[in-house]
């Protein structure tokens, strides 16, 4: 054989693009820092600029950024903080408008960012600590991010690592030592002399030879809100130890007066769970310590919080950030970043001068939803959950949906689905449902499957999340109204079932996932891993697989491609009939957890019964052993938001009311939200909102309002009201609102029914159907 060498000579070029590409040139601001911070390591800087304005324009629109986080003020005023987390090819940026904050003459914009080093949250990415902000038009590009302004390094600043009862991912404690802090730094006629120029890069994108890298950050616009800022007090002083504490103290911002060496306890309780920036204003006491611990409940000495409101014979245990005073009149520590609590221990020691404390206060801060859905119906229990559930639904949404705020603050797939759907129902607010399903998109790896959770500097890999991912966009195709958001999304449905077609055995299984194939936190299953066979094989798998298949026909049919969704239906069809032969048991009537036939559950039932395996009568008979039957592995709190619409589609919602046990009991025990799992006396977090399905439920099963075409076009309400006799609700509609009220007599139903403009639907009643129009509907059956 011979061998034909060719020597190629190439000309090119090395190009270098604005960071944001060529198409949008005005970005000219650089990264700014401290010239000998290290890349990533832990710190806090300080940023400032003064400069001069003739007068104040309409509008004075920046962008801004940071890494890790920053806080931004204009003339000491706090106009924004973030940037909202994302992923370093997909890093937020934020516009904001100065001109409510500026005046004429000279103004003072200044920038507090840090990074928590080694000890960052698990959500966190870290390229370099750096600041950016950037004009967008000659007259704001004066306040660029380059060598006009100053930095230093405020060393009072230390995170420190927690120690805390179960697994823990939410970051760092802070230990600030106020004889190092950099006083008055936001202050226009402070003394930077000595401060340092901060030096500056411009991130570039190297575009040649067929390439095109950038090392640095990708930055998007943010596409949700600031988040709320809402001041709010402790409620009650529940101990104190080493100090006597007026009862007025947190009300109206008494004095406490510590003596010189002396170490005091005060435990405050804000009475239900909270996220909240704390801030201690604090005076003299020169060389003092105060400790301050922050926890959801406390615990006795068998490490159980039993019922919250309890505190005999318990301690306080968790997230701790500490404080060292400089002496000196109303020193000020607000956390960098939100902490959550209902109960808060300021652990006091004094040196040789007595400590004051003049005040503690949180401010809360979340996702900006607001209540637009509304129950009304002389029945206390339903107003207390749907009162905790909301809570608990906007504990755990802040720049991400999370499963727990205190512990994790990770956007998990599972968790996230069911939040996504109290927000469409209570709130009516889709933005930060995009945004997650934006970023788990990103995160798809190669071979085409999600991360289960996202930001995630672990990768951490859950094979039914991905699934759960292509049910999420489904979701928001029926509840949502951006058709081009769903269309955008369909490459990665595809290649995330495509991944799991492929580990599709001959016999028409799921076999071998890689990942932890968890399903729900059951007490009897290895880290909540559903049983399977030898062989890999698990009903949990087959059905979830066949639930998301149904899901991307039905994305296809109405956005995509009609021979993807042919795919999607003939493998349905085909793992349908899989399932029924090989986990069907007919001597019980139920679907087994394995071929073996020797594990049943609620999960592999309820699955089923979603997934349209059963016909009517049967659909009635299996979810009434799934309620009688205590043999069967039983659904924790957040499976039973599945276990629960399966109920309802088998024709037994009129019973919703006695399926609540569980949330019953989180209300016995004092619980103020909803915990992580079943076993409410011992369960890590106290906070979880996929424990909130009854926001969604007592709508979609009760009021009985239900999506019946994509982008909430049509509407079907089938009411199950059980013993319920009048009752009035509204929930949110793209177009509007949806309003029902229902009057219920012997054997018959009064209903008023208004849709808004543009959308029609129908009304069953025991089995009866009535069509519905835009407007106002009077019914009588």
């Amino acid at each position: 054989m011979k061998y034909l060498i060719v020597t190629v000579l190439v000309i090119f070029s090395l190009q270098v693009s604005a960071q944001f590409g060529e198409s949008d040139p005005e970005w000219d601001a650089s990264w700014i820092y401290l010239s000998d911070n290290p890349d990533n390591e832990y710190g806090l800087y300080l940023f400032r600029k003064v400069f001069q304005l003739q007068s104040v324009p309409e509008s004075f629109n920046v962008r801004v950024s940071a890494d890790n986080r920053y806080k931004l003020y204009v003339n000491e005023i706090l106009v924004s903080q973030g940037p909202v987390i994302g992923d370093i090819k997909h890093w937020n940026y934020e516009t904001v408008d100065l001109a409510p904050y500026l005046k004429a003459g000279n103004n003072i914009i200044a920038a507090k960012v840090w990074n928590e080093g080694a000890l960052r949250p698990v959500f966190q990415f870290s390229k370099q600590t750096a600041f950016l902000l950037q004009g967008t038009n000659e007259q704001t590009k004066k306040v660029n991010t380059n060598n006009s302004w100053k930095c230093i390094e405020d060393k009072s600043y230390t995170p420190i690592k927690q120690n805390v009862l179960g697994y823990y991912a939410a970051g760092a404690g802070e230990k600030i030592d106020m004889n190092f802090k950099v006083d008055g730094w936001k202050q226009l006629n402070f003394d930077d002399s000595s401060w340092s120029i901060a030096q500056g890069f411009v991130d570039r994108a190297f575009v040649g030879f067929g390439f095109n890298t950038r090392q640095g950050w990708t930055l998007i616009p943010s596409i949700i809100p600031p988040m709320e800022l809402t001041k709010q007090r402790l409620q009650t002083i529940r101990n104190a130890k080493g100090v006597q504490v007026p009862e007025s103290f947190l009300s109206q911002s008494i004095t406490i007066n510590i003596p010189a060496n002396t170490t005091a306890q005060i435990l405050l309780d804000q009475s239900f769970l909270t996220n909240a920036y704390p801030t201690l204003i604090f005076s003299k006491g020169k060389n003092s310590t105060v400790v301050i611990t922050y926890s959801e409940g406390l615990y006795d000495s068998n490490g159980a919080k039993n019922n919250r409101n309890n505190i005999e014979g318990k301690t306080i245990s968790g997230r701790q950030d500490t404080i060292i005073s400089n002496g000196k009149i109303n020193q000020n520590f607000t956390s960098l970043s939100w902490r959550t609590y209902r109960y808060v221990q300021l652990e006091v020691k004094t040196q040789t001068e007595p400590l004051v404390i003049n005040d503690f206060y949180g401010t809360f801060t979340g996702y900006p939803f607001k209540l637009n859905a509304k129950v009304e119906v002389d029945h206390p229990e339903i107003n207390k959950i749907l009162e905790i559930g909301w809570r608990t639904a906007r504990l755990c949404a802040v720049e991400t949906y999370m499963d727990c705020p205190y512990y994790e603050r990770l956007q998990y797939i599972g968790d996230a689905r069911i939040q996504m759907m109290i927000s469409y129902y209570n709130s009516g607010d889709d933005r930060l449902a995009k945004y997650a399903l934006n970023l788990w998109d990103n995160s798809r790896k190669p071979d085409g499957y999600t991360l289960s959770r996202y930001p995630d500097t672990q990768g951490q890999v859950i094979p039914p999340y991905s699934l759960w991912h292509v049910s999420a966009l489904y979701d928001y195709m029926m509840m949502g109204d951006d058709p081009e958001f769903v269309k955008a999304k369909l490459l990665g449905t595809r290649q995330i079932l495509n991944y799991f077609i492929t580990h599709i055995a001959e016999d028409g299984s799921l076999k071998h996932i890689p990942g932890w194939n968890f399903t729900d936190w059951v007490p009897t299953w290895d880290a909540g891993v559903a049983p399977m066979d030898d062989q890999g094989n698990s009903s949990l798998l087959d059905l979830q697989l066949l639930l998301a298949l149904q899901s991307g026909q039905k994305l296809e049919e109405t956005e995509g491609a009609p021979e993807y969704a042919r795919l999607y239906a003939d493998l349905s069809k085909k793992l349908a009939e899989t399932i029924k032969e090989k986990y069907w048991d007919a001597a019980r009537n139920l679907y087994a957890d394995t071929p073996q036939k020797n594990s049943f559950s609620q999960h592999a039932n309820t699955l089923a019964i979603l997934a349209g395996l059963t016909d009517e009568e049967t659909s009635r008979n299996v979810a009434q052993k799934m309620l009688s039957d205590n043999t069967l592995t039983q659904a924790s709190i957040y499976f039973k938001y599945y276990l629960h619409q399966a109920l309802a589609k088998a024709g037994l919602g009129d019973h919703y009311l006695n399926w609540l046990d569980i949330w019953r009991k989180n209300i016995d025990l004092g619980l103020t939200t909803w915990g992580e799992t079943s076993e409410v006396e011992t369960t890590r977090s106290d906070c979880h909102a996929w424990g909130s399905s009854p926001n969604i439920e007592i709508y979609r099963t009760i009021l009985g309002i239900e999506s019946a075409a994509p982008y909430f076009s049509k509407v079907k309400i089938e009411p199950q009201l059980g013993d319920i006799k009048n009752i009035k609700g509204e929930i949110p509609h793209p177009k509007g609102n949806i309003s029902v009220a229902y009057k219920k007599m012997k054997n018959k139903i009064k209903a008023e029914i208004h849709l808004p403009d543009g959308v029609n639907g129908i009304f069953i009643w025991k089995g009866r159907q009535v069509d519905l129009k835009a407007g106002m509907n009077q019914i009588e059956l």
